[in-house]
């Protein structure tokens, strides 16, 4: 079936669907999203807006083939005719928002009423919102101590890959990432050995490697000055600072590489100290042993709660997000 017909009768579909449905029935809009990581995000951002008149029910874009992915999303769902009303595509932004509609697909991200994309580069980006790190600590360790800023670190972080990034951003918009992929970027935005108790090293080594990276760049493209100084400022403009690179970085890269190690070597650490005061405790052995069983049968995994995290609901790019499906409610229904 050519996709054109079978992008009007998936919208027709649920239209007709809705329109069979008793009046006083709540409207289901249905958002198709890339991987079943996706589904809870996509459920958190989307429940603010259900009320008794509406709904939304999160699925990923086909049950026949298992096909999963923002091009089986765009694919299957956007050649042709617009979504519909009652049929919407919530995706990762990656970069097509930054390069801004430079590509077929980032203008079909960008220009569709009923696709939703997230800002940052992917969900993994928010679940790794520095200023609720601490949160996820707590949550894996039961232990409130706060041995780590996390926002001082990402936003030294971000301000020492920024240079690199901007040409990172750059090359994908003129066509010449062969040159320089996001894989080769994120060689280069790797903290390495990272140490708790003195992070300053792991930046120190970063910026290194960047500054090389950037001459290296330079001496490949000597005529790019005045282009990468506006990508710069247009980057600026659409949200990025050099404070919060992080957030437009890679999702999985942000999530595996760096924040994961990161938060583990921190709460070993308050695992330890928790583990401690019930081992020093005043009490007897089988109070102690029971205590420390009981603790650590209650401890969680570092990747498990970080993909529950919902701190970043009070990040700017997140508000962003809802303003849009608040417009595309506003106007449509």
């Amino acid at each position: 079936m050519p996709s054109r017909l079978k992008d009007n009768l998936n919208s027709r579909y649920f239209e007709a669907a809705n329109a069979l449905t008793s009046k006083t029935a709540r409207h289901r809009i249905v958002a198709y999203v890339e991987s079943y990581d996706d589904i809870y995000f996509w459920r958190t951002v989307l429940s603010e807006f259900e009320n008794d008149k509406r709904y939304f029910e999160v699925m990923l874009p086909s049950k026949m083939n298992l096909t999963r992915g923002k091009k089986s999303v765009l694919m299957n769902f956007l050649e042709g005719e617009p979504l519909g009303r009652d049929m919407i595509a919530c995706v990762d932004a990656d970069y097509d928002y930054l390069i801004q509609g430079r590509t077929h697909q980032s203008q079909r991200v960008l220009n569709s009423p009923y696709v939703f994309h997230t800002y940052v580069y992917a969900i993994e980006n928010y679940q790794c919102y520095a200023p609720s790190l601490h949160n996820v600590c707590v949550s894996v360790t039961l232990n409130d101590h706060r041995i780590f800023d996390f926002r001082e670190y990402f936003q030294q972080f971000s301000e020492a890959i920024f240079p690199l990034f901007v040409w990172s951003v750059m090359v994908y918009r003129n066509g010449a990432y062969p040159h320089f992929s996001i894989t080769d970027f994120n060689r280069v935005a790797d903290p390495g050995g990272f140490n708790v108790q003195n992070p300053l090293p792991s930046i120190n080594k970063l910026k290194h490697k960047v500054r090389t990276k950037v001459n290296e760049l330079q001496r490949l493209f000597p005529d790019a000055k005045d282009e990468y100084l506006a990508t710069k400022d247009d980057l600026r403009a659409l949200g990025v600072t050099p404070q919060t690179t992080y957030l437009y970085i890679q999702g999985h890269h942000l999530f595996d590489t760096v924040v994961t190690p990161i938060l583990s070597k921190v709460c070993n650490i308050l695992r330890q100290e928790r583990q401690n005061e019930i081992y020093y405790a005043t009490a007897h052995k089988t109070q102690k042993r029971n205590e420390m069983s009981c603790y650590e049968n209650s401890l969680q995994d570092i990747k498990s709660m970080l993909k529950k995290n919902t701190g970043y609901m009070s990040s700017e790019q997140f508000r962003r997000l809802q303003d849009d499906i608040r417009n595309y409610l506003d106007k449509s229904l």
